[in-house]
C-alpha cells in the first residue's frame, strides 16, 4: 500500500484532488458545527459536545474514505468502498446543494472575518472615513454576491437551466426597473457618493440646505444614516439627496465672535480678543488642533446691541465645536478682567406714579466680586468634543 500511495502522490492532479476534497470536508465541518450552535437553546451541553465530536469523526472518515478513493488505493477495502459510496452519492443533485451550501458558509464567514479585522485609525482623517464607509459596502456587497452565486449554482444542481433562469432574471428586472426607479437613482448617487469621496462614515453633515443634519453613522449604495445630537437615527435615501454641507472634510473654522457694548473701548476690545486668540494658540492642550495662526478680523459688524469683533480659526476637522466652547469661556472671563461689558438685552420699564419702596441688602460675598476667583487658563471641567446643538435640525 505505501508504494502505491508513493507512486500516486507524484502525480499533480491527485494532489489537486485531495486539496479540493480538503476543502469540500472542511466546508461541511463548518456548516455541521453551525447547525448545532443553533440547536444550543434546545439541546444540554454534553450531548452538543458529543454530537460535535461525533460530527468530526465523520467528516475525517468520510474525508480519509474520499481521499482513499482519489488516489486509487483499492488495497485498503473499506476506505476505497466508503470513498467511492461518498463520491457517487455528491454526484447526485442533493449531495451537489449541499457541498454548495458549505462553501457558500464558508465564504459567508470568511468575509465577514476579514472585515472585522480591517480596523480603521482612532485619529479622524479621510482615510479613516474611506476605510469605514468602504468596509461596509464590499463586506455587503460580497455577501450579496455569495449569496447570487450559492442561489444559481444550487439551482442548477437540482436541474434547472441556469442560463433560461438568468435570461428570465433579466426580463424581470428589466420590468422591475421601470417601476422602481427611484431606487436605481439611490443606488447610482450613492455610487457617486463614494466613488467622489463626497462624504463618509464619521463626517457631520447638512442636508437639503439644512433640512437634516448629523454625524454620518452608515452609508451604503441604497441610503445615508444620519445620527442627531439628541440621538435621533435619519434615514435618507440616497436618490432625495439634493445638496450636502460637509463640516468635517479636510478642515474646519472657529468663527470666534464676541460683542463689547458702545461705550467700551473699541481698541482695548480688540486686544482682549487677540490676546485669548495667542493664548490658545500656544496651549499646549489646544494648540496641536490648529492648522494656522489666529486671523483678526476685528470689528465685522454694529448691532442694535453692540459692536461684534471677530476672529478666525483654521482647525482640524471636527474640532471646531469643542475650541469654540472653550474661546467663549476664556474670552468671557478676559472682558471681565479687562472691565469690558458684553452687551445684554435692555428694557425699558414704565412705572406708574405710585411710591416705590427700596430696601438695601448686604450680599453674602463679603463685597467680592466672584468673578475675581476665574481661571482663564484652566477650565473647571473637560470640553466635549461634540457638535453644538444649534447645528442640528
Amino acid at each position: 500500500m505505501l508504494d502505491e500511495l508513493t507512486f500516486q502522490l507524484q502525480k499533480p492532479q491527485v494532489w489537486l484532488g485531495l486539496g479540493l476534497t480538503l476543502l469540500v470536508a472542511y466546508a461541511l465541518y463548518r456548516f455541521g458545527h453551525t447547525l448545532l450552535r443553533a440547536l444550543e437553546p434546545h439541546v444540554r451541553r454534553p450531548l452538543l459536545t458529543a454530537l460535535g465530536w461525533l460530527w468530526l469523526i465523520v467528516v475525517a472518515v468520510g474525508w480519509l474514505g474520499v481521499a482513499t478513493h482519489v488516489a486509487y488505493l483499492p488495497s485498503v477495502p473499506f476506505l476505497f468502498d466508503l470513498g467511492g459510496d461518498i463520491v457517487g452519492g455528491f454526484r447526485n443533485s442533493a449531495g451537489q446543494v449541499v457541498v454548495i451550501l458549505a462553501l457558500a458558509l464558508i465564504a459567508w464567514n470568511l468575509i465577514g472575518t476579514l472585515s472585522a479585522r480591517i480596523v480603521a485609525e482612532e485619529e479622524f482623517n479621510r482615510r479613516t472615513v474611506r476605510v469605514q464607509t468602504l468596509k461596509g459596502v464590499v463586506e455587503s456587497t460580497l455577501k450579496v454576491v455569495v449569496v447570487v452565486i450559492g442561489l444559481i449554482a444550487g439551482l442548477q444542481a437540482l436541474g434547472v437551466d441556469a442560463s433560461s433562469l438568468l435570461a428570465g432574471v433579466s426580463v424581470l428586472g428589466l420590468a422591475v426597473g421601470f417601476g422602481a426607479q427611484s431606487l436605481i437613482k439611490d443606488v447610482f448617487t450613492g455610487f457617486f457618493i463614494l466613488l467622489e469621496d463626497q462624504y463618509g462614515v464619521g463626517d457631520v453633515i447638512t442636508v437639503n440646505t439644512g433640512q437634516l443634519s448629523g454625524g454620518v453613522e452608515r452609508l451604503n449604495l441604497r441610503l445615508t444614516a444620519l445620527r442627531a445630537l439628541d440621538g435621533t437615527l435619519h434615514i435618507i435615501p440616497n436618490g432625495q439627496i439634493q445638496t450636502v454641507s460637509v463640516s468635517s472634510k479636510d478642515w474646519s473654522r472657529v468663527v470666534a465672535t464676541v460683542d463689547v457694548t458702545y461705550a467700551a473701548n473699541i481698541d482695548d476690545a480688540l486686544r482682549v480678543l487677540e490676546a485669548v486668540s495667542r493664548e490658545l494658540h500656544a496651549d499646549p492642550e489646544w494648540g496641536a488642533f490648529f492648522l494656522e495662526e489666529p486671523e483678526m478680523q476685528g470689528v465685522t459688524q454694529l448691532t442694535s446691541d453692540g459692536v461684534r469683533l471677530q476672529a478666525l480659526f483654521k482647525v482640524q476637522p471636527k474640532s471646531q465645536y469643542a475650541l469654540g466652547r472653550e474661546f467663549n469661556r476664556r474670552i468671557k472671563i478676559a472682558m471681565d478682567e479687562a472691565g469690558i461689558e458684553i452687551p445684554s438685552p435692555q428694557r425699558k420699564v414704565t412705572l406708574g406714579s405710585a411710591p416705590i419702596e427700596l430696601k438695601l441688602t448686604r450680599d453674602g460675598q463679603g463685597g467680592h466680586d466672584p468673578r475675581e476667583r476665574q481661571d482663564r487658563t484652566r477650565a473647571p471641567v473637560r470640553v466635549g468634543e461634540t457638535r453644538d446643538p444649534e447645528e442640528e435640525r
